[in-house]
């Protein structure tokens, strides 16, 4: 995932300014977009990632309505649409009046709440018009307990020792989950699996689909997603994302997922239990233990952490934006939430009807600047050739900084991870540009700069940097 992390003392490199900037001026000039062909490796490197509750996105909750905003999701840079499970949902133990998304009694069907199979046809298309792939979610470890097979297949099913099938059990407690209105499927049936690749195959070929989100992919052994993989990839190419952070995974059909324990640490980080000490150690990790072309996807919410974990105003209340900007400045992939892009600020109902009050804000404006440096610029790559980063050493341990460099092209990042002002000690002579304002920075050689609490900034310089560094090198493929 990192090809290679260098690292740079604070004395001998580069950059900024804090945003009011004597030497600042507006020389901002937006980037061309450009087109991409859903699905290449190409999309991956420059995407975003946008999690779809079809739901909860709409007060119609139909994807007639969430097709009408893809145009919108555009401006957002996103390459990739993930759309949480459009299936029929199971009435037997249903949770709530709704129930889950993910007990699912049909998989080649679609929740009439939602619209007809003809509707998602058109919002594939309607994403393919605007150059973005549509992955679906896909629930491969249970299926809801009117699921046909039920009744047709029991033996493709867990079952206890009187024989009765059983929700899911977790292997390291023996205890169930608690997801009662689901029903676990036995992966020692080999024609269970034959019928799962055939369901997952038809959505590929028949509504030209262009990947899965796999739930609970830890739960689901690697050799059946290594098959089915194989398998959807003589029709089209797919990409793949695993719930789940499991290397082994990345090894067997997978090209991205969570970086759960980032998530975890970002948290913490935004109360200041953790620094950016811990935040090194976790990259160089990463640099260890993942292969030079798998990807992680980054995030501050989802639907898990928003229903049931807190909305972002109550995990990072005063400092959502700065670690927002560190999911899109990491090798890898961000992800949006829906509503997340509007300031969403309550914990939208799992089992139940919700909505998302649409009102654009200076956050979605940050969300859209990102975006398009994502997309366009190749120092942000996050895919399968990343660009490299280039640690820049601080003397304050609240202070984050540094560099993404690929293809003549740099930014460099600088943070405040605190409640207190700090200062970023820098030497260097160059010309930047704020990345996010367009405001012009001129350095004259050794700087210091004090950034109040949470704030950042991200420059390009106007002329390459050359940096004469050790390079660690990934034991990973290059």
């Amino acid at each position: 995932m990192l090809k290679k992390i260098a690292y740079i003392s604070v004395m001998s490199f580069l950059i900024f300014s804090c945003k009011n900037s004597a030497d600042e001026k507006s020389a901002f000039a937006k980037a061309e977009t450009k087109s991409l062909t859903p699905f290449n490796h190409a999309t991956e490197e420059k995407a975003v990632i946008y999690e779809a509750n079809i739901r909860q996105y709409s007060p119609e909750g139909t994807f007639d309505a969430f097709t009408k905003d893809i145009p919108v999701l555009k401006e957002l840079g996103v390459k990739i649409i993930w759309v949480m499970p459009i299936f029929p949902i199971s009435e037997t133990k249903r949770k709530g009046s709704l129930g889950s998304y993910y007990a699912v009694s049909d998989f080649r069907e679609v929740n009439p709440e939602f619209g007809t199979l003809e509707d998602v046809d058109e919002m594939i298309a309607e994403a393919h018009k605007n150059d973005i792939a549509i992955i679906l979610d896909w629930v491969p470890n249970h299926t809801g307990w009117d699921h046909t097979w039920i009744t047709q297949h029991p033996e493709w099913y867990t079952t206890n020792d009187k024989g009765e099938i059983v929700d899911p059990i977790n292997t390291d407690t023996g205890e169930s989950f608690g997801w009662t209105d689901v029903a676990d499927l036995n992966y020692n049936n080999k024609d269970m699996q034959a019928q799962m690749i055939a369901d997952l195959k038809y959505w590929v070929t028949q509504h030209d689909l262009d990947g899965f989100r796999m739930d609970v992919a830890h739960k689901v052994p690697v050799e059946f997603f290594a098959e089915a993989v194989d398998t959807l990839k003589t029709v089209k190419p797919i990409f793949m994302l695993a719930e789940a952070e499991q290397p082994d995974l990345m090894a067997n059909g997978f090209d991205m997922h969570y970086a759960w324990e980032m998530h975890h640490l970002l948290n913490a980080m935004a109360k200041e239990e953790r620094s950016t000490v811990d935040f090194w150690t976790l990259l160089a990790k990463y640099d260890q233990t993942l292969g030079g072309d798998d990807i992680n996807m980054y995030f501050v919410t989802n639907h898990d952490e928003n229903s049931w974990a807190g909305t972002l105003g109550e995990r990072m209340p005063e400092n959502k934006e700065i670690f927002t900007t560190l999911t899109y400045m990491l090798p890898g992939m961000p992800l949006i939430y829906s509503g997340q892009e509007y300031d969403l600020d309550h914990r939208l109902a799992f089992f139940e009807k919700d909505s998302i009050p649409k009102n654009r804000g200076t956050y979605f404006e940050l969300l859209k600047k990102l975006g398009q440096l994502k997309n366009t610029n190749p120092a942000l790559h996050g895919g399968k050739n990343n660009a490299g980063l280039i640690k820049i050493d601080q003397k304050d341990g609240s202070i984050l900084s540094f560099a993404r460099d690929k293809d003549d092209e740099q930014l460099v990042f600088v943070g405040n991870f605190s409640g207190k002002n700090a200062t970023a000690y820098f030497d260097f002579k160059g010309d930047f540009v704020n990345a996010l304002t367009g405001n012009e920075l001129k350095m004259e050689g050794f700087t210091q700069v004090t950034l109040a609490p949470w704030k950042f900034n991200i420059y390009k310089p106007k002329s390459k940097i050359e940096f004469e560094l050790p390079v660690v090198p990934s034991t990973d493929n290059e």
